[in-house]
């Protein structure tokens, strides 16, 4: 599905750049028109991506980012500004999964790490950056998750930390809303990327079934009887990150393929 020319020559700022949603919100970004500034620990996936953005014919600005360090992270602001000028929208990807284990005798330590990136480097960033967006009038969109959706068991740690963001996102949408800083949230489902197909194959393979079965029993429990892929979550993204939601902030998009209603 085409993205043309939504984000035409905006400057994105993508953060968690990986194989999975973190690319197609970049590679999708550029499709939509944008220069795209990348941010990652791992230098090889950046290199690889960036690539990608170029062989589209949009400009890409890799850098390497650690957004738990104060001084890494404004770095990234830096070289945004400095590459391009300006910046259009900050996409929050970046995230540390905290221990699924139960909050019973979960290491608090490892909750309070988990805290520290889905919440206190996300508002750090997002101060960082925030002169440079009420500039531009522009846009944050933070990556949250379906956890948000339920309650089950080893999920509590987890379900904290993304609970934490929106709360934050929803907050930020009212205080930069009068400088026309749209602030919103895309919670996916499952995404039918890398990870989750290698964890459908390790499922199957202990079970003695195909990938394909666990495929389908999954999907089974979704109304559209198919799991989003990375491009469909990314879609979201470029959508709210665009002058087409010129009047939304605040919110928070589920794109789970009709596994909740929300």
């Amino acid at each position: 599905m085409s993205v043309d020319n939504l984000l035409q020559d905006k400057v994105v700022v993508v953060s968690g750049i990986g194989p999975g949603l973190g690319r197609s919100i970049a590679v999708r970004s550029a499709l939509a028109g944008a220069d795209v500034v990348l941010a990652a620990r791992t230098e090889s996936r950046l290199t690889e991506v960036a690539k990608e953005v170029t062989d589209l014919g949009r400009r890409a600005v890799a850098v390497r980012t650690d957004i738990d360090d104060a001084d890494s992270a404004a770095n990234l602001v830096t070289e945004a500004v400095k590459a391009f000028g300006r910046v259009d929208a900050v996409v929050h990807n970046a995230f540390a999964v905290p221990p699924l284990t139960d909050l019973a005798t979960v290491d608090l330590d490892a909750v309070r790490a988990g805290f520290e990136t889905a919440a206190i480097s996300v508002l750090r960033l997002t101060r960082l950056f925030l002169p440079a967006l009420k500039e531009s009038k522009g846009s944050l969109v933070m990556i949250n998750s379906a956890v948000l959706r339920h309650s089950r068991r080893t999920f509590g740690a987890y379900k904290m930390a993304k609970s934490a963001l929106l709360s934050l996102s929803q907050s930020l949408a009212s205080e930069f809303g009068p400088d026309g800083v749209r602030v919103n949230t895309v919670a996916p489902g499952y995404i039918w990327g890398p990870n989750l197909q290698w964890y459908f194959a390790y499922l199957a393979k202990e079970r003695g079934i195909t990938p394909e079965d666990v495929y389908t029993e999954t999907a089974s429990t979704i109304d559209l009887r198919k799991l989003p892929e990375p491009d469909e979550i990314a879609d979201a993204v470029v959508f709210l990150a665009s002058p087409m939601a010129r009047a939304i902030t605040g919110q928070c998009l589920d794109v789970n393929g009709g596994e909740y209603h929300h």
